[in-house]
């Protein structure tokens, strides 16, 4: 009965979100303010059906309810209770349903918090948003139903996906989705502009803290999907360039660009048609991400569903949104005409640098990932494009934004020198030539990557540092506290980027690996440390079977740590998965796997030093942090100043 009321609340979310598609936009079309008002009731019961719908999911798999088909296929009665619930989206048709949840949720939000917004704007934004509902909730429905039963239940179920049977990607989804979705807001903002023929330093205001939400989101969500691959699946990376890795990874660049973008069309009134632009592909770069996962064109461990037929419904959604929104730009694009004019060494032509630099390596890691699939298609070639591609043709628009996005944060507006404006910078480039010299003089090889990030890390970390300083003025100290959150958000932010530049350069240049059989009793050396294979032994886990090994590590004759990697064998789908033992640290990782018995009766063992590994994550939690930051401004909350400005609009010609 629960199944079928989650059901019949999903149809029902269907219906309102038509009703939300409709009815504000007619109204606004005709200047009714009751039908303008109906938007926000109806976004609201939207959530809240939807709510229901999947508290209705989630209830078929607490209980394990293996009457519902999708019970059945991704759970078991042994499977401990988090996964019982991480369950529900972590599968094709329970994810779409945690979609059109956060969907809902920023409709919602917008609902709620957007009191402020000119009524029009407002009905033609939930009008957007409801249409985007109305196309999701028809996938689900007619394709995609979670609710089906069976009509004689399974005594047990299949259980999930092993590998998805971790805390890492119990939560990485719901982060991925609210990055992913998130951007739909930004996107009903700018057709809602383009619809009603006005972009101006309101709308730019408004559009602001979605697009820095959804990218603080996505933003989490990609780090615990990298910390995810890094411990669990055993090879040692971080990031393998897999085409559903990238599939998050281009609308975080482009997110991060319009976020810049948008800060100009704010304070300059300039690059308006450039930023709505970037609206509309950062959400069409998370629905094609969304093509990628689930029509089975490209084969990766991430992918929910490989079924061609919904492939082509999402296809033909991502089709009629991204195309019918860039046929209105194009018809409303010579409206959107530049206010103010700046030089190209300015904080605008900065920030122009910026935005090609992101908008390019998108473009290069979209190449890179639909490059096979052209092939094969238009030439029936199969090729494989890795991490060679991607590393040598991505990596030098890194190194060009990490120089110049230091002095572009501390130029003034309009028109400036870059002489003058580098002075303050003076001891963030010392420092950051400083640590480079270090780096060079410890590195083996005299390693260029080291060298190059390191340098190039500390320059952004120590350039944020400066730009606060800068801005205290003669005040000092007392003027920091009183400084903006926005502008502490960014030197965070900033900071991230610098602090994550120096993890990836420095584990890439200085990790030491080991691959080697060895006996229990065995030891071997391994950049300094002692590693014993103590014992190896079976231990029974809730719902899995574990080889799991006993491994000793020593430096200078102190113990260092007592490690329990793991192979670990789930019998309901008779799948392995490799359980690395990690010993953290802020300046290293110990990394040790077991593999598979030998015929000799030793053990095939991999062991790495990673050095500043940790620093990834902590570079992605401080542009995270950055981007809360900024958020917590009054400014962007309430959106000051805005309802004034919004007469300046630019009308439609």
């Amino acid at each position: 009965m629960v199944a079928e009321l989650g059901h019949f609340a999903l149809i029902l979310a269907l219906g309102v979100a038509l009703f939300q598609t409709v009815v504000p936009m007619v109204g606004a079309y005709r200047g009714s303010p009751a039908w303008m008002d109906s938007a926000r009731p109806a976004a609201i019961a939207q959530f809240g059906l939807l709510a229901i719908s999947f508290a209705a999911l989630t209830q078929a798999f607490v209980t394990s309810d293996f009457s519902v088909r999708l019970v059945y296929e991704n759970s078991h009665t042994a499977k401990p209770m988090l996964y019982k619930i991480t369950g529900v989206w972590g599968n094709h048709e329970g994810s779409m349903l945690l979609w059109v949840l956060i969907l809902a949720l920023f409709g919602a939000a917008a609902a709620v918090a957007g009191g402020n917004l000119p009524p029009s704007l407002r009905a033609r934004v939930l009008s957007v948003q409801g249409a985007i509902g109305v196309a999701f909730l028809a996938f689900i429905i007619l394709t995609s139903n979670p609710f089906l039963r069976f009509t004689n239940p399974p005594f047990d179920g299949r259980d999930l996906n092993p590998l998805l049977q971790d805390p890492g990607l119990a939560f990485h989804p719901p982060f991925l989705y609210l990055g992913y979705v998130g951007l739909s807001m930004s996107f009903s903002f700018a057709v809602a502009a383009l619809i009603e023929g006005r972009v101006d330093a309101a709308w730019a205001r408004w559009v602001r803290p979605w697009t820095l939400a959804a990218w603080m989101f996505l933003t989490v969500g990609i780090a615990l999907g990298s910390w995810w691959a890094y411990y669990e699946l055993g090879w040692g990376g971080f990031w393998f360039w897999d085409p559903v890795e990238n599939a998050s990874f281009m609308p975080w660049l482009l997110a991060a660009a319009l976020l810049h973008s948008a800060i100009v069309v704010e304070k300059r009134e300039s690059l308006k048609s450039w930023t709505i632009l970037l609206a509309i592909m950062a959400f069409g770069f998370s629905l094609i991400g969304t093509f990628i996962v689930r029509s089975g064109v490209i084969t990766s461990v991430h992918s929910f569903a490989s079924d061609p037929a919904r492939g082509v419904f999402i296809l033909a959604i991502l089709a009629f949104f991204v195309g019918g929104a860039l046929t209105l730009y194009a018809a409303r694009a010579g409206a959107m005409t530049a206010k103010g004019v700046f030089q190209p060494v300015s904080r605008e032509g900065a920030l122009v640098l910026n935005n090609v630099l992101l908008a390019v390596s998108a473009l290069v890691v979209f190449v890179g990932t639909m490059w096979p699939l052209l092939a094969e298609l238009l030439w029936d070639r199969k090729l494989s494009v890795g991490a060679p591609f991607f590393n040598k043709a991505f990596t030098p628009f890194m190194i060009v934004l990490a120089i110049v996005l230091p002095l572009g944060s501390i130029l003034p507006w309009k028109r400036g020198q870059i002489a003058r404006a580098a002075r303050p910078l003076a001891a963030a480039l010392v420092l950051a030539l400083a640590v480079a010299t270090l780096v060079f003089a410890v590195s083996t090889g005299r390693s260029s990557i080291a060298v190059i990030g390191a340098g190039l890390g500390a320059w952004l970390i120590f350039g944020a540092a400066a730009e606060l300083w800068h801005r205290t003025g003669s005040a000092g100290l007392g003027r920091l506290a009183r400084l903006p959150r926005a502008d502490w958000g960014k030197a965070i932010a900033h900071a991230g980027v610098g602090v994550t530049f120096i993890g990836v350069s420095l584990l890439t240049a200085w990790q030491v690996e080991d691959i080697r059989v060895a006996r229990p009793g065995e030891s071997f050396d391994i950049a300094g440390y002692q590693v014993t294979l103590v014992d190896v032994a079976e231990v029974q886990g809730p719902n899995y079977l574990s080889t799991t090994a006993t491994m000793r590590v020593r430096r200078d004759g102190r113990e260092v740590a007592v490690m329990h990697p793991e192979k670990r064998v789930y019998p309901v789908q008779a799948m392995p998965t490799t359980e690395a033992a990690i010993d953290g640290g802020l300046f290293r990782d110990l990394y040790l796997v077991i593999g598979d018995a030998q015929a000799d009766g030793g053990w095939a063992v991999r062991a790495y030093v990673k050095p500043f590994a940790f620093w990834i994550w902590l570079g992605s939690g401080l542009m995270a942090v950055g981007g809360l930051v900024s958020l917590t401004d009054r400014r962007y909350r309430v959106a000051a100043g805005a309802r004034s400005r919004r007469l300046a609009a630019v009308p439609a010609e």
